[in-house]
């Protein structure tokens, strides 16, 4: 499965969220890079629950951006973090639960949510923050 390249059309302009955009990236790219994804594996049950948490550090940080300076449509950006929370977090109960593989479909999901997420749900909030000079 193909990595994902960031370049700038996933920067939402404002610095941190992208650095975090760049740790989730380079964190899906390990998962996709590791040639055997079995739950047998410490570095692919690491990894995955590594990057669940650091997801959701970075969904606090951003709802945090977001609530702070009144982005109207916050709500509904919540709800596609819970969803991706709770999809991440079955990834990680099905290796601790002896399930003998990380399918390519999850490894897909986690990939396709998150370019979509960004070039989609993260970029209706660019123009807000370049608005209030939020960098």
């Amino acid at each position: 499965m193909e990595k994902i390249r960031w370049d700038e059309s996933f920067s939402v302009g404002v610095a941190q969220i992208d650095e975090q955009h760049k740790g989730m990236i380079n964190m899906i790219n390990l998962l996709l890079a590791e040639p055997e994804a079995d739950v047998r594996s410490e570095t692919v049950s690491e990894l995955l629950t590594r990057m669940t948490k650091y997801a959701g550090e970075h969904f606090e940080t951003e709802e945090g951006l977001l609530a702070e300076h009144g982005y109207p449509e916050l709500a509904a950006h919540r709800e596609e973090h819970l969803a991706f929370r709770k999809k991440a977090a079955g990834l990680c109960f099905d290796t601790m639960g002896g399930r003998t593989s990380v399918p390519a479909d999850a490894l897909n999901y986690l990939r396709e949510w998150l370019t979509q997420h960004i070039l989609t749900t993260d970029m209706r909030y660019r123009p807000f923050f370049k608005e209030r000079g939020i960098k």
